[in-house]
C-alpha cells in the first residue's frame, strides 16, 4: 500500500482530532487537514452536562489541546465550515461556504445530531444539548427558570437532569422507560438510578410519552403528557436521543444504515474511513456489527484507523466502555449490557451504593457494571475479555439479582 500524501479528517472533536495526533505519532509527515462545523478549538464533550452547565467549568477547560500543542501539530483547522458534499471517487469534501476540499484519503468523524420533537424550535426556553454552544444557551435559561423538565430518561437526560437539581432547580423527568437508563442497564440497576434521582428530589414521571409543548408568546410553558396532563416548566431540556450526522452524505454511493457502513478496518471505502459515533463497523471478535456512542471508542477507533491509514491493516475488535456521572454516582460499564440480561452482584451492596454487576446472556459474561468501583469494575473486566461462564461466576454473588 502506498502512503498517502494528504489526509482529510471531516470532523474536529475528540476522535478527528485523536486521527491527527495519531498519524503524526505513527511518523506521519504528510498534509492533515481537520474541517470542523463549528467555531470552537477542538473540545471535549461529557463536561457539557456536568461541569460547563452546573459552572464548575469556565467552557474553555474543556478545550482538548492548548493553542501551542495544536500548533506542533502541524495540521490545518478549517473551522465553522460543515461538510455539504463528498465525492467518494475524487475524494473531494464540498463545504457550506463553497470551499473544495481534496485529500488522498478522507477520514469521517462528524458524530452525532440531537433528535427533537416537532415543532420544538418555535418556542424559546426549549434546548438540546450537544454542542458548546447549546450548553451556554440551556445554563442562561436555567439561571432565570426554576422548573425544569427534561424530556429524555436516557444517559444525557438523567445527567442534566442531576445537574440541574444540583443547582437547586425543580426538576422532572419525563420518558417511556421503566425507570432511568432501563432499556440500556435493565430494570435492577435502573431501578437503583431511579432511586438515586428520586432520594435527591427529582420527580421521575416514567412510563409515559411527550404528546406536544405547550406556551405562549414564542415561551414554552409546558409539557403535555400522552395521558393529557400538563407539567409547568419555565425550561424545557429535549434529550430523547441522536442520530449519526450522516445526512450530507444521502448520494455520496457510501452505504449507510446504522451509521457509515464500514469493514473490520473501519473503512466505508477506497480511501475513506469513519470513526466515532458515525461509524458502524464489523467487530471480528463478536462476529456482529455495531456502532458506540462515547468518546473512549471515538479515541481508541481513531489510533486504529490512522494505523491502517499507513498500511498497518488492523482489525478493530474494543471491549466497549462508556460511563455517566450522576450526582455522586460514577457508573462504568464494560462490554455489552442488556435489559434481557442475567444480572449477579458479585462486589459490594446496592445499599450502600458501592458494587459491582456482572452481565450474562448464552451461558456467558458479556457485560460489568461498576457503582463508584473503580478498581473492583476494572479487575471484573477480564470476565468480559475472556468471555468467562456464566456458572463459573454466578455462584460468587453477593446478593439475588
Amino acid at each position: 500500500m502506498t502512503t498517502p500524501s494528504s489526509v482529510l479528517v471531516v470532523g474536529a472533536s475528540a476522535g478527528g482530532l485523536a486521527v491527527a495526533e495519531a498519524l503524526r505519532r505513527e511518523g506521519f509527515a504528510g498534509k492533515v487537514t481537520l474541517l470542523g462545523a463549528e467555531r470552537h478549538l477542538p473540545y471535549d464533550r461529557p463536561p457539557l452536562s456536568k461541569k460547563v452547565l452546573s459552572g464548575a467549568w469556565k467552557p474553555e477547560q474543556t478545550q482538548l489541546r492548548p493553542e501551542s500543542a495544536l500548533a506542533k501539530l502541524d495540521a490545518e483547522l478549517v473551522l465553522g465550515d460543515p461538510a455539504v458534499r463528498l465525492d467518494v471517487a475524487a475524494r473531494e469534501i464540498g463545504t457550506a461556504s463553497g470551499r473544495s476540499l481534496r485529500a488522498d484519503v478522507i477520514v469521517l468523524a462528524t458524530g452525532l445530531e440531537p433528535r427533537r420533537l416537532p415543532g420544538q424550535d418555535a418556542w424559546a426556553g426549549v434546548h438540546v444539548l450537544r454542542t458548546v454552544d447549546d450548553t451556554l444557551a440551556l445554563r442562561a435559561d436555567l439561571l432565570t427558570g426554576p422548573r425544569v423538565v427534561v424530556a429524555g430518561d436516557g444517559v444525557l437526560g438523567t445527567e442534566i437532569a442531576a445537574t440541574a437539581r444540583g443547582m437547586g432547580l425543580t426538576v422532572t423527568v419525563v420518558g417511556p422507560q421503566s425507570a432511568p437508563l432501563a432499556s440500556q442497564l435493565g430494570s435492577q440497576v435502573g431501578g437503583y438510578l431511579a432511586k438515586l434521582h428520586e432520594d435527591q428530589g427529582v420527580e421521575l414521571r416514567l412510563g409515559i410519552g411527550v404528546k406536544e409543548l405547550v406556551g405562549a408568546e414564542g415561551r414554552v410553558s409546558g409539557v403535555r403528557l400522552s395521558n393529557g396532563e400538563v407539567l409547568p416548566a419555565d425550561v424545557v431540556v429535549v434529550a430523547i436521543g441522536s442520530r449519526p450526522a450522516m445526512g450530507w452524505l444521502a448520494g455520496s454511493g457510501l452505504q449507510l444504515g446504522d451509521g457509515i457502513v464500514c469493514d473490520s478496518r473501519c473503512q466505508a471505502a477506497a480511501g475513506i474511513y469513519a470513526v466515532g459515533d458515525v461509524a458502524w463497523w464489523h467487530h471480528e471478535g463478536f462476529g456482529a456489527g455495531m456502532r458506540l456512542e462515547n468518546r473512549t471508542n471515538a479515541i481508541e477507533q481513531a489510533m486504529v484507523v490512522a494505523a491502517n491509514i499507513l498500511g498497518k491493516d488492523r482489525p478493530y475488535t474494543p471491549v466497549p466502555y462508556f460511563w455517566t456521572d450522576q450526582f455522586d454516582a460514577k457508573i462504568q460499564v464494560h462490554g455489552f449490557v442488556s435489559a434481557d440480561a442475567e444480572v449477579a452482584i458479585v462486589e459490594g451492596d446496592p445499599a450502600t451504593r458501592q458494587f459491582v454487576a456482572l452481565y450474562g446472556r448464552r451461558g456467558k459474561v458479556t457485560g460489568v457494571l461498576g457503582w463508584n468501583m473503580v478498581k473492583q469494575t476494572r479487575q471484573h473486566r477480564q470476565h468480559v475479555v475472556d468471555g468467562t461462564a456464566w456458572s463459573e461466576v454466578a455462584a460468587a454473588r453477593a446478593t439475588s439479582p
